[in-house]
C-alpha cells in the first residue's frame, strides 16, 4: 500500500524535531511490545504448573502469541498501510493491551490462548511500521537510529520480566496480566501524544538491491541468518527458567536472570553496532554466534551463582547480533522497497522464534533439557556459513553507499 504523501519542504529545525519524535515513539512502541513478548517467559513455569503442560506444550502456548505476531507481519503491515503510522502503532498497542485483559479475565486454558492470540495480532504491526518510520526519517543515516530503536526493545525486555516476577511474589498471575494491560493502554495514549501528526518527508534512502534474482537471493541469505540467530535465542530463553529452577532458583531468580540477559543484550546491541561498522557485518556475526554457542554450553555445568554472573555476557552475544542484522535490511532490500523488506525480515525472524521453541521443546521431551540447550548452541554455529556467503553482496552495497 502506498503511504500518505508528505510535504516536501520541511525546515531543518522542524525536520530534526520530527525525527526525534518519530524515533522516540518508535522506541516506546518497541519497548512495550518486546516487553510483552518476553515477560511471557516468567509466566511459562506458572502456566506449566497450573495447566499440567509438557515442554512442548509450554512452547506451543507461547508460540500462540509469537507465531501470530510473526505470521501476520506482512498482511498486518499492508493493512496498516491504509492508516498513518501514528494511528497504526497506537491502535495495534491498544489491541495488544486488550489481549492481556482477556488473559487476566480468563478462567481456563482456552481463554488464555485467546488472549495470547489477540495480543499477538496487536504486536504484529509494530516491528515493520516502527522500523519503516525510523528508516524513512533518517535515510542513509538510519543504521544508528535503528540501533537505538533495537536498544529500546531490550530495555523493555529487561524491565517487564523483572516487574512481572516481583508482582508474582505479591499476587496471582491473572491480576498481573491486568496490570500489564494497563501499561499497554498508557503506552497507546502516549504514542498518540508523541508521534508526529504529519508524515515526515522521506530522507534520501540508502542504496538497495535491484529487482534481480540475485538481490532476492542475497536478501534471503540475510533472512536465513536472522532466522537461525532468533532460533538460538528463543531456544536458550525457553530452557533458561527451567535450568535455573533445577539449580535451585525461584521465580524472582528467573526474573533477575532475564533482566541480566536483556541488560547485557541492550549493551551488546550498542557494542555490536559499533563493531559492525568497524570490523564488518560478517565478522561481527561470526564472532558473536561462536561466542553464543560457547556460553550456552557453559551454562550447563555451572552452579546458580556463577550462572547468573555469566548471563550478562551471554546476553551481549545472544542479542547483539540482531542489531547488526536489522541495520543491514535497507542495504539489501530488493527493489529498494524498505517497508516490504522489513516486513519480510521480521516475518522470517519472528516465525522462527515461534516455531523453533516447539521443535526444541519436543526434542527436549525426548532427549532432555541438556540436549535441548546444546541444540540451541549448535543452531548458532549453523549461521556461520550463511554469514560468509553475505560478504560479496555487503561489499557491493557498501560500495554503492
Amino acid at each position: 500500500m502506498s503511504r500518505a504523501q508528505p510535504l516536501t519542504d520541511t525546515p531543518p529545525d522542524e525536520r530534526t524535531a520530527t525525527q526525534r519524535r518519530s524515533l522516540g515513539g518508535a522506541c516506546l512502541a518497541h519497548a512495550l511490545h518486546d516487553g510483552y513478548t518476553d515477560l511471557l517467559y516468567v509466566l511459562l513455569p506458572v502456566w506449566q504448573a497450573e495447566f499440567g503442560l509438557s515442554y512442548a506444550g509450554v512452547a506451543a502456548l507461547r508460540s500462540l502469541y509469537y507465531g501470530t505476531m510473526g505470521g501476520l507481519q506482512i498482511p498486518a503491515d499492508r493493512l496498516a498501510g491504509r492508516l498513518s503510522i501514528r494511528a497504526a502503532l497506537a491502535l495495534s498497542t491498544l489491541v495488544a493491551a486488550v489481549g492481556f485483559v482477556v488473559m487476566g479475565l480468563s478462567g481456563g486454558l482456552f481463554g488464555l490462548c485467546a488472549g495470547l492470540v489477540l495480543a499477538g495480532i496487536g504486536s504484529s504491526i509494530q516491528h515493520p511500521r516502527a522500523s519503516l518510520l525510523v528508516s524513512d526519517a533518517y535515510g542513509r543515516a538510519a543504521r544508528g537510529p535503528l540501533g537505538i530503536y533495537n536498544f529500546a526493545g531490550d530495555l523493555g525486555k529487561a524491565t517487564f520480566p523483572v516487574v512481572v516476577a516481583l508482582l508474582l511474589g505479591l499476587m496471582a498471575w491473572r491480576p498481573v496480566a491486568g496490570l500489564m494491560a494497563l501499561a499497554g493502554l498508557a503506552a497507546a495514549v502516549a504514542l498518540v501524544a508523541v508521534l508526529p501528526r504529519r508524515p515526515l518527508p522521506p530522507a534520501p534512502a540508502r542504496a538497495a538491491g535491484g529487482d534481480t534474482g540475485q538481490s532476492r537471493k542475497d536478501f534471503n541469505l540475510l533472512m536465513g541468518v536472522g532466522a537461525l540467530d532468533t532460533a538460538t535465542r528463543m531456544g536458550t530463553l525457553l530452557f533458561l527458567p527451567f535450568l535455573l529452577e533445577a539449580k535451585g532458583g525461584t521465580g524472582a531468580t528467573t526474573g533477575l536472570a532475564l533482566a541480566l540477559v536483556f541488560a547485557g543484550g541492550a549493551f551488546g546491541k550498542a557494542v555490536c553496532g559499533w563493531l559492525g561498522e568497524r570490523v564488518g557485518v560478517v565478522r561481527c556475526v561470526i564472532v558473536t554466534e561462536i561466542v553464543t554457542a560457547a556460553l550456552v554450553a557453559a551454562l550447563l555445568p555451572l552452579p546458580l551463582g556463577p550462572t547468573l554472573v555469566l548471563l550478562p555476557l551471554l546476553g551481549i552475544a545472544l542479542n547483539g547480533t540482531s542489531s547488526v542484522l536489522y541495520g543491514t535490511v535497507p542495504d539489501l532490500a530488493p527493489r529498494g522497497d524498505t517497508g516490504r523488506a522489513f516486513a519480510l525480515f521480521y516475518t522470517a525472524v519472528i516465525g522462527s522464534g515461534g516455531l523453533a521453541p516447539i521443535a526444541y521443546g519436543a526434542f527436549a521431551d525426548r532427549a532432555g533439557e541438556t540436549a535441548g540447550l546444546l541444540a540451541a548452541a549448535a543452531t548458532a554455529l549453523a549461521t556461520v556459513p550463511l554469514a560468509l556467503a553475505l560478504r560479496r553482496p555487503l561489499k557491493e552495497a557498501e560500495a554503492q553507499r
